[in-house]
């Protein structure tokens, strides 16, 4: 999965066991997500801590039912969710922070808000298994992807960058099948300069490098 700002959704042709990306449109996630507070609430939580302090012993919180996680835009709903986190007192740059979570449920529930037309992408499956420091969600078990106005993807397996917002699903199995409806082009919306109503400022995307003129 590309992570380049120049990045934009890809649409290759429907095909059995390949990675496919949703519709040739700019699908940048909401940038000021990834500034903002996480909030987590659930009906019982249980939290085991790091017996050594190092990264590679985190914190472990256990949550169950009814689990919501809030960041920015991004909405997150589970009946179950394990997070691992980097405790504070840890010898590297990213200590404090949350670096893995699972999520489960039926079905286990994500959604975020795209830059400029605010568009909502919501995805559906039976675990999410979402690494917030590499921005990278893996979605498996009936996958389920709409982007408003855009179209739908569905699948068993699928990787989505919260950040750049990049879609890969499918695999090379035999069996592998993706399933996309399209929706008919339309105007794009006029940007928006309220951030889409969320806390934050976009940040400004690079540009594709312009192409060399040939000799």
């Amino acid at each position: 999965m590309n992570n380049d700002a120049s990045t934009t959704c890809r649409l290759p042709p429907l095909l059995l066991g390949v990675l496919l990306a949703l519709p040739a449109l700019p699908c940048w996630a909401l940038s000021s997500d990834n500034d903002q507070p996480m909030d987590i609430t659930a009906n019982h939580q249980k939290s085991a801590q790091s017996k050594t302090g190092a990264a590679s012993d985190p914190d472990i919180t256990d949550l169950d039912g009814n689990v919501v996680i809030t960041r920015g835009s991004i909405k997150i709903h589970a009946d179950h969710a394990r997070i691992y986190q980097i405790p504070s007192g840890a010898k590297d740059p990213n200590a404090g922070k949350f670096s893995h979570m699972v999520l489960t449920g039926k079905q286990a529930h994500m959604q975020q808000v795209h830059d400029g037309d605010c568009g909502l992408m919501t995805a559906d499956a039976n675990t999410i298994d979402y690494k917030p420091l590499t921005n990278l969600a893996e979605l498996t078990g009936g996958v389920k992807v709409v982007q408003a106005g855009r179209g739908e993807s569905h699948s068993e397996h699928m990787l989505y960058n919260t950040d750049s917002g990049d879609m890969e699903a499918g695999d090379n199995s035999a069996t592998s099948r993706v399933h996309m409806v399209m929706e008919p082009s339309s105007a794009k919306p006029a940007p928006r300069t309220d951030n889409c109503g969320f806390p934050g400022t976009p940040k400004a995307k690079k540009s594709a490098p312009a192409a060399e003129p040939k000799p």
